[in-house]
């Protein structure tokens, strides 16, 4: 578990800044921050995630499972808003 802070949003690039404090992040990184912004592709959004964090040191292991979140999170909304998209074409 941790927080979020909003720090930026970028509509000109389409993305927004998180500062993630507190939780288990604090224990290993000294401070961890990720962006995501949207790419869009000819009929297609893109979506890019981007970590930026400082570790406690050397011996603690990049941030993986934080990736992955950021994989999980965008493959759900990725299904959930193509759901969406089929149910608009059915119904007209």
């Amino acid at each position: 578990m941790s927080k979020e802070i909003l720090e930026k949003v970028d509509n000109e690039n389409q993305s927004i800044t998180y500062n993630v404090i507190g939780g288990v992040l604090e224990e290993t990184y000294q401070s961890f921050k990720f962006i995501v912004q949207a790419i869009p592709k000819d009929e297609e959004t893109l979506v890019r995630w981007t970590l930026i964090y400082e570790k406690i040191n050397v011996d603690v292991p990049d941030p993986n499972a934080m990736l992955q979140f950021g994989i999980n999170v965008t493959t759900e909304i990725d299904a959930y808003l193509t759901q969406e998209e089929l149910e608009k074409k059915t119904i007209a």
